[in-house]
């Protein structure tokens, strides 16, 4: 069991949290997040039909800067988005999307990836107490849940050999059982999310995980406390269908917040994946007004 300094860190993480909601607060206005791309000057003899591409790619990453930059307050507080459209389209938009942030309770989604994984390549179903700690872990955010299934997937060792599969290239597990201290990205996220809810036409099939495996943790991610119902969910549709895990964590040497949200929101009919994540933010109704402010920008961007 890795309980190394387990229960002053769950302390701190009591406030990490998951949220899906059926029938979303519509989404506001706002504008969200990516790291400008750089592209260079065509030549003269380039290809016309390349230009416009990269001309698109640009122009979409310098809106969501620019769409994200009042939303930034004084002070310590960072964000990093990374948004993607999922039916049909694979070109997204990213915002510092490769500095490192802790992962709170979003690690959760990996650590079921991970678990089911293992699963499948022992040929096996999910044990009823697997099941359990699954739906309490996911649904409740409940920690003990995912200590017990942590320990399940083999820990750190086993979180990082999973995420080879599944393409996190920039996660790395929280060390001595502090599994909310792993380290990720927006664009791993973005990446973990895809392996979530892809299908055969959508980026994800290639995950490694099963359908019946990505069909099970888009459930139970669709299944979030009611009183978790905020982050990446406030840029979808009043009359849609979410499916996220948030995570919040006030930081004891500093007083500051790390606040996280990704998920899958519709609007106008259409699927988007969104990862949002923060840390120095002064509290933590400012972090999450921060993530639900960059989500809505995000999806802004690629909705027109």
């Amino acid at each position: 069991m890795h309980r190394n300094g387990l229960a002053a860190w769950a302390a701190l993480l009591t406030g990490t949290l998951v949220g899906t909601l059926i029938g979303c607060s519509p989404g506001g206005a706002g504008q969200a997040v990516p790291v400008a791309a750089t592209a260079s000057a065509p030549s003269s003899g380039e290809a016309s039909a390349s230009a416009p591409d990269e001309e698109v790619s640009v122009d979409r990453d310098d809106a969501l800067a620019k769409a994200l930059k009042p939303l930034l307050p004084d002070g310590d507080a960072r964000v990093s988005v990374a948004v993607a459209a999922l039916d049909g389209a694979t070109d997204g938009a990213v915002y510092d999307g490769t500095s490192a942030f802790d992962t709170a309770s979003i690690v959760k989604v990996d650590i079921l990836s991970a678990l089911l994984l293992r699963a499948q390549d022992a040929g096996r179903e999910l044990t009823p107490q697997e099941r359990a700690y699954a739906t309490a872990m996911i649904e409740n955010s409940d920690n003990a849940s995912a200590t017990a299934l942590w320990e399940a997937i083999g820990g750190a060792d086993g979180l990082d050999a999973a995420n080879l599969t599944l393409g996190l290239t920039g996660t790395r597990a929280g060390a001595g059982g502090e599994w909310g201290l792993t380290q990720t990205t927006a664009e791993d996220q973005l990446t973990l999310l895809r392996a979530v809810f892809g299908t055969e036409d959508a980026e994800g099939a290639d995950s490694g995980l099963s359908e019946a495996s990505r069909a099970y943790v888009a459930g139970l991610m669709g299944r979030i406390a009611s009183d978790q119902r905020w982050g990446v969910s406030a840029a979808a549709d009043s009359a849609s269908v979410c499916a996220l895990k948030n995570g919040w964590l006030p930081r004891s040497a500093t007083g500051l917040w790390d606040i996280n949200s990704v998920g899958r929101v519709s609007v106008g009919g259409k699927r988007y994946l969104v990862s949002v994540l923060s840390d120095g933010n002064t509290t933590k109704e400012a972090g999450v007004a921060l993530v639900e402010g960059a989500a809505k920008a995000a999806v802004a961007v690629l909705t027109g």
